[in-house]
């Protein structure tokens, strides 16, 4: 019988909205959010990001995430540059403020992922997470199924 508190998608939505919002407090005490931190770490991870490709990185809307960029170039966390090679495109990358305050949160995002993967070996944190972007595959190619089909 179907129950959804034993069900595969009801059980990752809670796990996600739980480790947002325990994370989400402690980002506010460096008046960060938690979309505002994913930008940053996408960032510091591969820079020189057009919008497109950061919205698709963050899972942050694309409409959420201009106004959210805007907010952060206000703040001087991040930047907005037109590449020589192409006018219309805008790469976004983190200024020195953005780096320095991600420095700080980063230790933060870490022992979040310590306490959520307690009790898990390294080799099995490492196996829920190949596990978890297996399923994030079949997801986009289902969506694209579904896109071809309908």
């Amino acid at each position: 019988m179907y129950r959804l508190t034993e069900a595969f998608p009801y059980l990752v939505n809670r796990v996600g909205v739980r480790v947002g919002e325990v994370f989400s407090r402690r980002l506010a005490e460096h008046d960060v959010t938690l979309p505002m931190y994913r930008v940053m770490a996408a960032l510091w991870e591969r820079g020189d990001q057009r919008l497109g490709d950061l919205a698709e990185m963050t899972t942050v809307e694309l409409s959420t995430l201009s106004r959210l960029v805007g907010s952060m170039a206000s703040r001087r966390l991040v930047s907005r540059t037109r590449p020589a090679d192409n006018g219309r495109a805008v790469e976004i990358n983190l200024t020195e403020q953005g780096r320095a305050l991600l420095e700080q949160l980063m230790p933060l995002a870490i022992h979040h992922e310590q306490i959520a993967l307690r009790g898990f070996s390294p080799e099995e944190a490492e196996r829920l997470k190949r596990d978890l972007r297996t399923v994030f595959a079949n997801l986009m190619e289902f969506e694209s199924e579904i896109a071809r089909d309908g």
